[in-house]
């Protein structure tokens, strides 16, 4: 597999809540706020990068994250992001992806949350939520000096709320997080495939909303359809089109791609069997989790565990 760069130990020095070694593996357990927010501070040690570091993340919630200082590239699977100070990454739920310092002692600041943490807010009339799922090379990037002005602004709030935990911390970083998406978003053009949707259709993401946080809530195992819309209050036809209309895709296919990666998070966090991981992400066997594996990361599993595992075995248990 050669879309995402063999994956190295990421070791930062940050300052948050939970221990600070824990911090430092930039691992997630033990480090959720009240309102389900994870969020960090902090910049690389390495003053030689040779090798560079990396690491691999596959997580629930969804991520924010910007450069303060110095240069780091986000590794998607199709897809890299060069960013330098005043650039900002999005990920979206269960998405795999990597980090590798260009420089030494690189500052960011990433904020990992739930979907409902941001509410339904609407920007330009369309959700937040679109800024993250859109494909990694269509989601809106900063492209001038005035934007990344504002964004560098934006980086040090968050930055000192994080490591300075006043009260109501999580609220300040929450507001600063919609200031930035709705600062991305003034000259962002959504994909074709979700532009000729229109406003309505973007709306309806609150419609939607609980059934992204029951399938965030429970990644292990297949979610149906007639169980989703049930948490939405809608009926199976209503949901189907107002799914597919907000996001682009049916709701089996998100569905899939969740499980897919919480099997391949559950790969490089855990000692199990593929085996097990198939029968915990809910799928028939490990020959189907094989099958649909290998059509989405174009490996196996047994090859993702080999090559984007950490050296010394698992780092805990998956979230």
């Amino acid at each position: 597999m050669s879309r995402i760069p063999r994956a190295e130990p990421l070791r930062l020095e940050a300052r948050s809540f939970g221990d600070p070694q824990r911090v430092a593996e930039f691992a997630e357990p033990d480090m959720i706020g009240p309102e389900g927010l994870w969020a960090a501070a902090g910049y690389s040690r390495h003053a030689d990068l040779q090798p560079p570091p990396s690491s691999v993340h596959v997580h629930a919630r969804l991520e924010v994250g910007l450069v303060l200082t110095g240069e780091e590239e986000i590794q998607y699977a199709d897809f890299v992001a060069a960013c330098r100070p005043g650039d900002v990454w999005l990920c979206s739920s269960w998405e795999p992806h990597g980090f590798r310092y260009t420089r030494p002692k690189t500052a960011n600041v990433v904020a990992r949350f739930p979907p409902d943490f941001l509410g339904n807010e609407l920007l330009a009339g369309r959700s937040w939520l679109t800024l993250l799922v859109a494909p990694p090379a269509e989601r809106p990037r900063v492209t001038s000096a005035e934007l990344r002005t504002r964004v560098l602004e934006i980086g040090r709030c968050m930055r000192r709320e994080i490591e300075a935990r006043p009260p109501y911390w999580e609220t300040m970083v929450r507001l600063e997080l919609l200031c930035l998406l709705a600062e991305l978003s003034r000259n962002w053009q959504p994909p074709e495939v979700m532009r000729h949707y229109g406003q309505a259709a973007f709306a309806g993401m609150a419609q939607i909303m609980p059934a992204l946080n029951l399938v965030h809530s429970l990644p292990w195992r297949k979610v149906g359809v007639e169980e989703a819309a049930r948490s939405c209050g809608l009926g199976m036809a209503s949901f189907r089109r107002v799914f597919r209309e907000a996001l682009g895709m049916s709701f089996g296919q998100f569905g899939l791609r969740a499980r897919l990666a919480f099997a391949a998070h559950s790969l490089l966090n855990s000692g199990r069997t593929v085996a097990a991981i198939a029968q915990e992400a809910g799928f028939v066997d490990d020959s189907h989790l094989r099958q649909w594996f290998r059509n989405h990361y174009g490996c196996s599993p047994t090859e993702y565990r080999r090559r984007f595992g950490q050296p010394g075995g698992p780092r805990g248990a998956p979230q």
